[in-house]
């Protein structure tokens, strides 16, 4: 067939959304930008002076109902003044008829490899163990036109999967590099058909630097996010800008990033005119203040391709730093020293 129908193709077009929104794991979205990079580095866990809770909330077409979602709660921090640093992640993921809720616990440890505190010099390791529950709700979907249709259950079926995440971060002065393998534990997932691969390993790749002038309030962080899937090969990279202003209580910060999927898909905007190709492309400008202890974030994504799939991602973060009893680093590091 030489012109596939506009519905189907935006229906293939949408795959490499869902694939990396349905992924094992808590789904890598933007939320590392507000100051929540341990959400998807276990090795962030107690990294910085201060101890951490953030709270997320995450929601795709207010006007839809059982529109994409994600609400995450993390805590991490430092066994007092040792090098081990532990951590929680509590999420619920729901997309349509699936959904995914976990809860991981993370044990990181850090070695200063600096003499001082003058020159930060870091490199830390992280482990998420933890539980997936998967969820699949077909109860609607028997009768009508698929009335004995062998791969609908008819019923609302979950699964519960082993978790393990991996990852390493290395600091020095204001440069910062962070990489993490998830799902490296090969775990079986029938919930959806019996042939999937258990192999649902993903790496992410962060790497930033973080520049400012002697005695100026102003600093700015370029980075990069880069994520890739081993079994099929889909991969993305996010392109990051950010801004942070120091005042007299705290700090307000703000900037854009720039998704585009390294994986393209046809499309025919009439079903009858010429084949194009494009690839998914996001920009997500957001915007937060650190008020003392207390921090607040929003964000939102916006899709720019022909075919618009995805608009609409409104996300809140809220945050507060407990227990930090350590000096600040001698170095333009936010996520060490906020």
């Amino acid at each position: 067939m030489r012109y596939l129908k506009p519905y189907l193709l935006l229906i293939l077009f949408s795959l490499p959304i869902i694939s990396f929104s349905q992924e094992r794991g808590v789904p890598v979205y933007y939320d590392y930008l507000t100051d929540n990079y341990y959400l998807i580095h276990p090795s962030m866990a107690g990294a910085g002076i201060n101890n951490k809770i953030r709270l997320t909330a995450r929601r795709q077409w207010f006007d839809i109902e059982d529109a994409p979602s994600l609400e995450t709660l993390t805590i991490n921090g430092r066994i007092g003044e040792s090098n081990i640093g532990v951590g929680a992640i509590i999420y619920n993921d729901n997309n349509g008829r699936f959904s995914q809720q976990g809860a991981m616990a993370t044990f990181a440890y850090h070695l200063l490899l600096s003499r001082d505190r003058v020159d930060l010099n870091q490199l830390s390791f992280g482990l998420n163990v933890g539980v997936v529950q998967e969820g699949l709700d077909e109860s609607d979907l028997i009768g009508g036109t698929n009335p004995n249709d062998p791969i609908i259950t008819g019923g609302n079926n979950s699964e519960s999967v082993f978790n393990v995440d991996f990852g390493m971060s290395y600091f020095f002065l204001d440069f910062y590099a962070h990489f993490t393998a998830k799902n490296i534990v090969p775990t079986p997932r029938r919930i959806f058909t019996e042939l999937e691969s258990e192999n649902q390993r993903q790496y992410l790749l962060s790497l930033g630097y973080v520049f400012s002038q002697y005695n100026s309030d102003w600093s700015f962080e370029p980075s990069i996010m880069f994520q890739t899937k081993e079994e099929t090969g889909e991969s993305a990279i996010d392109g990051n800008f950010k801004v942070y202003r120091e005042l007299d209580f705290g700090q307000i910060w703000g900037g854009l990033s720039y998704r585009r999927s390294l994986d393209g898909a046809e499309f025919t905007e009439d079903g009858l005119g010429t084949i194009e190709s494009q690839k998914l492309q996001h920009f997500s400008p957001f915007v937060g203040i650190n008020f003392n202890k207390f921090m607040f974030a929003y964000t939102y994504t916006h899709q720019v391709n022909a075919l618009i799939l995805s608009n609409g991602f409104h996300q809140i973060t809220l945050g507060y730093n407990f227990g930090g009893s350590k000096e600040p680093y001698h170095c333009n590091c936010p996520a060490i020293n906020y």
